[in-house]
């Protein structure tokens, strides 16, 4: 993601609200690159998103959580460069993705390991989660998005990141059903301006992937009025102009919908 509309400072990631905008940005560029590649990156935005779970715990007064679990994910904050030449120090650069890929696995374990059963442990599940996944985990994955579920409050800014996470396992591992459970759900919970849409537009995808093309495209018409402006309309919008030239009738949306916001 080379434009620089999505280069935020780390400032900037530390605000969900800042997260939410990393994420949108991201999205049209996820859709162009295949799902595959989608999948890895969108869990990336999300592992970088988990700086808003640090904010969110500290305003709440969780001092030692936040401190722990910043630590954590410091690996995040450190280049990728294959030619650099390491000092041995904290902050040295890594090689490639997967050795920080490892060094942010290793760190999550470590400190769920040394809080077991606390709210430590279960704000490390989300971006230990999203690192399997990367990893094409998705057994391993599911269990701690569940995990963080459970524990975060229904508020939480970054119950979306989860219930996505969720969604893109199961649909990893072809279990269609579950997979549009999962984003279902979310089209439910989500209250943010960022995930506005967008579990139903994963609902559409998944429906359209099992070859059911009147149902994901009666899903596609409905986002325009579920989410106006957003990110998810305007991918509604690509997709469904895409199925129009491949001959395929497109619904009118109906005039109202309830999105579950």
């Amino acid at each position: 993601m080379a434009d620089k509309s999505e280069k935020l400072s780390r400032k900037e990631l530390k605000a969900p609200d800042e997260f939410q905008k990393l994420g949108a940005q991201a999205v049209p560029w996820l859709e162009h690159n295949g799902p595959k590649v989608a999948m890895g990156v969108a869990v990336a935005v999300v592992g970088f998103g988990v700086m808003a779970t640090i904010n969110y715990m500290g305003s709440r007064g969780q001092h030692t959580a936040q401190g722990e679990l910043g630590s954590a994910l410091k690996v995040l904050g450190r280049d990728v460069n294959a030619n650099a030449v390491s000092d041995g120090g904290p902050d040295a650069p890594f090689k490639t993705e997967a050795e920080r890929e490892a060094a942010l696995i290793d760190s999550l374990n470590k400190l769920r390991g040394a809080n077991k059963g606390n709210t430590v442990a279960a704000s490390a599940a989300l971006p230990l989660g999203q690192a399997l996944l990367r990893q094409g985990k998705a057994d391993e994955a599911l269990p701690l998005f569940d995990e963080y579920l459970s524990s975060a409050a229904p508020a939480d800014p970054l119950r979306s990141a989860a219930l996505e996470g969720k969604g893109y396992a199961f649909e990893s591992k072809k279990d269609y059903e579950k997979a549009l459970a999962a984003f279902e759900q979310l089209s439910r919970e989500n209250k943010t301006d960022f995930m506005k849409g967008m579990g139903l537009y994963h609902r559409a995808r998944v429906l359209l992937e099992q070859g059911k093309t009147d149902e994901g495209a009666r899903q596609l018409s409905e986002i325009s009025n579920a989410a106006p402006g957003s990110a998810a309309a305007r991918l509604a919008a690509e997709r469904i102009a895409l199925l129009t030239s491949q001959g395929v009738k497109v619904p009118a949306p109906s005039i109202s919908v309830d999105a579950g916001h």
